[in-house]
């Protein structure tokens, strides 16, 4: 099982967003750290429609609480990355792991997980950063094509 991690996200219908694609993909989706709205929130739960009850979700309150979660390896994916998500080599177990949408990852996960950080190509220059639920999307769709030989 792949494993999807949102360190403190702040949007919701982001959130909901991610939730839907871990309920199609049969991911299990973790949220870290302090959450900028209510699990019960109607923008979330709208976000995710009626599939929430499909989502594998764990909650956890520490960043150390969420590491010793995950038993393959953990996926940074960043802005900028050095190494574009493409080159990773994904596993069974491995987790990917966003930061929030103002702020990204903390600098010192960054520095942590230097061996497995990865970004998200934007050729042109022109936006600092895509949409948090777009990187998901777009990551999670070439682990499971890594796994699943699709």
């Amino acid at each position: 099982m792949l494993h999807v991690a949102l360190w403190e996200p702040e949007i919701p219908p982001n959130t909901g967003n991610v939730a839907r694609l871990c309920a199609a993909t049969g991911v299990r989706l973790h949220l870290i750290g302090r959450l900028g709205f209510r699990l019960d929130n109607r923008s979330l739960k709208r976000a995710g429609l009626d599939y929430w009850e499909a989502v594998d979700l764990v909650r956890h309150i520490t960043f150390e609480e969420f590491e010793q979660a995950i038993k393959g390896r953990i996926w940074c994916v960043e802005t900028p990355g050095v190494k574009s998500y493409t080159r990773a080599d994904f596993a069974d177990e491995d987790c990917l792991l966003f930061g929030n949408e103002s702020k990204g990852l903390a600098p010192t996960v960054r520095e942590k997980y230097a061996e497995t950080l990865v970004g998200i190509p934007m050729p042109t220059g022109k936006v600092r950063s895509l949409n948090l639920a777009t990187s998901v999307g777009v990551v999670l769709y070439e682990a499971l094509r890594q796994l699943y030989d699709w």
